[in-house]
């Protein structure tokens, strides 16, 4: 690394490895360097519960989850003018895991996984494969901003590189633990590139538990329907100490943040009139709570009813309307820092079709860098290889014509 590569991609997460894949596949030689002792760790925390790398659904259907910055909202797929990102869709994904040895499988809901549930032998093939093709992997080399070219902070003393064509990949604002701390937005604003104010994406909600609600701590919610805005989840989530959190919940965040109101159907199989045949029968000597569980068969569910909903209406029909919409009531989205992932970043405004920084001339970004958002489920993490891949090609054509 002492020798200035032709390309340099800062950031070894999937966005990064996946441009330096596309670079070494022109014969460029090419350097990832990495701030961290170990490469994508982000990517190895997502795949401790099960790697989601993708969402088997046709790609139309599957990049509507997408969402650019607000201002952008005209543009295909990532924000990006032009049609070569939303190529890299679910279906090449697949091809690419299992052209790296990874058996896949897709559950009920088309979320796909790797057999093995795990992200760590994917990631080894991987860095095998780059490896093979030439490509250099420093650690411990920390970006620390524009001073005579490139300055890296590393082992052996501070570095500078003046590559020809450089990719920047170094995540967004949440989990900064695991290497994405945002300490680039200086240096890149300074140089005139227009970056959004990060926010919280994929999160949960922090709630102000009453002290009955200790006893659901991390009670899963299941059976249930999330609305908030335009978005809608029938996916599972949890009661935590510090509030809402789980996918479910995650579905919906962008428009809970966003100002929407939320609202949680208790009863979501069964219709208003079918819920009032439920409630019309006698309760006899059961108490609410009792009587209750014996509508909606689940304790969480009741006790959220009882959190949310009191006083409770006392005709059936005004209470078949709470149980069908009752509001989620919160205190504001929990902090970035332990978001799943972020919004914001670098607008689409200050890059060209080639993810190309238009203030610096031979400078790619790629990955949560940029201004989108999308959902967990195969969303967040296909998106990045996409856009690694798109600036990782962007770059490879733009060394070749400066050569």
């Amino acid at each position: 690394m002492s020798q200035t590569p032709d390309a340099l991609v800062i950031g070894a997460g999937p966005a990064g490895l996946m441009a330096a894949e596309q670079l070494a596949a022109d014969g460029i030689s090419v350097a990832i360097a990495e701030a961290m002792p170990t490469p994508a760790r982000k990517f190895l925390m997502a795949g401790k519960s099960g790697l989601n790398l993708t969402k088997e659904q046709p790609a139309a259907a599957f990049w509507a989850n997408i969402s650019a910055g607000r201002s952008h909202a005209e543009h295909d797929p990532l924000g990006v003018p032009c049609a070569d990102t939303a190529a890299f869709g679910p279906d090449e994904v697949m091809a690419w895991a299992r052209g790296l040895g990874i058996e896949l499988f897709t559950g009920s809901t088309g979320r796909v996984f790797p057999v093995g549930m795990k992200a760590s032998p994917l990631l080894r093939a991987w860095l095998a494969r780059l490896r093979d093709s030439g490509v250099q992997l420093r650690v411990r080399w920390r970006w620390t901003g524009f001073e005579d070219g490139l300055r890296f902070q590393t082992p052996e003393g501070v570095q500078h590189l003046r590559p020809r064509a450089t990719v920047l990949a170094l995540g967004g604002a949440s989990w900064p633990q695991l290497g994405s701390d945002a300490a680039w937005m200086g240096w890149l604003r300074d140089a005139g590139v227009d970056i959004a104010p990060f926010q919280p994406a994929n999160m949960g909600f922090r709630v102000n538990w009453s002290a009955p609600m200790q006893r659901f701590f991390g009670s899963a919610i299941k059976g249930v329907a999330l609305h908030a805005g335009n978005a809608s989840s029938r996916g599972e989530w949890v009661i935590s100490q510090h509030g809402t959190e789980g996918g479910g919940v995650y579905e919906i965040s962008a428009a809970l943040r966003d100002g929407a109101a939320g609202s949680v159907d208790l009863a979501p199989d069964l219709d208003h009139a079918a819920l009032m045949q439920h409630l019309n029968r006698p309760r006899g000597k059961l108490s609410v709570g009792n009587w209750l569980r014996r509508v909606l068969g689940d304790p969480p569910k009741v006790a959220l009813l009882l959190e949310w909903g009191r006083p409770l209406p006392h005709d059936p029909q005004t209470l078949a309307r709470l149980i069908k919409s009752l509001p989620l009531r919160h205190e504001g989205p929990m902090d970035i820092a332990r978001a799943i992932s972020s919004a914001g970043g670098i607008r689409f405004d200050a890059v060209d079709e080639g993810l190309q920084l238009r203030a610096l001339p031979g400078v790619f970004v790629a990955g949560e860098m940029l201004d989108w958002e999308a959902p967990t489920g195969g969303y967040l993490l296909t998106g990045c290889l996409a856009s690694g891949r798109h600036a990782g090609r962007a770059a490879a054509q733009y060394h070749l014509r400066q050569s």
